[in-house]
């Protein structure tokens, strides 16, 4: 096994990059995620990865030149955050319909305005449905494995499709906390050679996104989405292989202190860690309280939050972005869909908490499994509720 160092995690996503031994390397610099790509620079200029980096004038060309890079065939990375994943998204719906498996860190951070540089899931949210696959990093280990994982999922044969490896801005990103990496050779065992099974080639010439008359758009769209939910299966394969080489396993859904839980609160990222030390000192006061974690979130994992919740009373889902519709947060409504579907019916009210890098400590989780403990006893309606407004 490799060597266990203290680093700051967003460090750590370009060390993955690098025994990832990517090929083009697209980057724009926007706070919190300009360490990772600042530091893929370095390597690269040091001749520790042998790879074209290639520095462009905003996320909008980032994306472009990486949808150029693979479509060639190059193993291909990005990295961006709020803003910048907004000035993506024009072609991130390219590199999905094209099937192209680009890799991507996004440094998750609060949309504007007001201007915030801090995090919340607002850029996570907005690019839900571009038909990238998404995982969410809870730690620095994490992140690093996570990143190695998007290579193995995004570039085999049966998903072909980008992947976005979501951490919190900050938060995280720009924590240090001891993380094992693997060796170049432990690394060589479980990514392999990338091999593109369609590529641009001016020796064979292709066309790649021609237009899409009415005839065959809908087809078009039917195979993407068909593509996507396949992934699943792919993406637990390859976390299951990932586990049995080094030890770390990683399931769609994960879960905390829940085997006799009739409180639940899910939540995604590394506030998971806070809601975790809430949970420890409830149950030491008799309550019986656990957490769900969603380690996937596209394609979302239905059938296993329906698995985690089927014996839940109450389920307190934390959204960390608003939808500003006047319904609450966005993964809320995920949720009480699938449930719906599943005809389960706990007790569940929507929690926006942390928007624009607001504090949200361990007496606030505490707070938050007495409120909807107090609100299912008197049945009082659910509505949404954002915490630590200041009056």
């Amino acid at each position: 096994m490799g060597k266990r160092v203290g680093i700051e995690v967003s460090l750590a996503v370009s060390h993955a990059v690098m025994l990832a031994d990517v090929d083009v390397i697209a980057a724009y610099p926007i706070t919190p995620q300009t360490h990772i790509v600042e530091h893929l620079s370095e390597l690269v200029a040091d001749g520790l990865l042998d790879a074209e980096f290639i520095p462009v004038e905003s996320e909008h060309s980032a994306m472009s030149t990486s949808v150029g890079a693979s479509a060639a065939g190059a193993r291909t990375f990005t990295a961006t955050s709020s803003q910048g994943l907004a000035l993506m998204v024009e072609i991130m719906y390219i590199a999905s319909s094209l099937r192209l498996p680009i890799v991507m860190a996004v440094a998750n951070r609060a949309l504007s305005g007001p201007i915030s540089i801090w995090n919340d899931h607002g850029d996570m949210m907005l690019s839900r449905d571009t038909g990238w696959i998404q995982t969410v990093a809870e730690n620095g280990q994490e992140v690093f494995d996570l990143v190695l994982h998007a290579y193995r999922v995004a570039e085999d044969p049966r998903v072909m499709l980008p992947m976005i490896v979501n951490l919190d801005g900050f938060t995280l990103s720009h924590m240090i906390e001891p993380i094992e990496f693997l060796s170049q050779e432990e690394v060589n065992k479980y990514l392999r050679p990338y091999r593109a099974p369609i590529r641009m080639d001016p020796e064979n010439p292709i066309t790649m996104g021609p237009v899409g008359m009415p005839e065959v758009y809908t087809e078009a769209k039917k195979a993407q989405d068909e593509a996507l939910k396949n992934s699943k299966k792919v993406i637990i394969e390859a976390w299951k292989e990932f586990g049995d080489l080094f030890g770390r396993y990683y399931s769609p859904v994960e879960t905390y202190r829940m085997e006799d839980a009739e409180t639940a609160i899910l939540i995604l990222g590394s506030l998971a860690e806070t809601a975790m030390t809430a949970v420890d000192k409830m149950r030491d006061k008799g309550k019986k309280v656990g957490i769900i974690r969603p380690r996937l979130f596209r394609p979302f994992p239905a059938d296993e939050i329906v698995e985690a919740v089927k014996n839940v009373k109450n389920l307190a889902v934390i959204d960390r972005a608003v939808a500003l519709n006047g319904m609450g947060g966005p993964l809320s409504f995920e949720i009480r869909s699938v449930l719906y579907d599943a005809n389960l019916h706990p007790y569940l009210k929507n929690y926006i908490a942390g928007l624009g890098g607001r504090d949200v400590t361990v007496d606030d989780f505490s707070d938050i499994v007495s409120d909807i403990e107090s609100c299912a006893q008197k049945g009082v309606k659910p509505e949404y509720t954002i915490v630590n407004v200041r009056e």
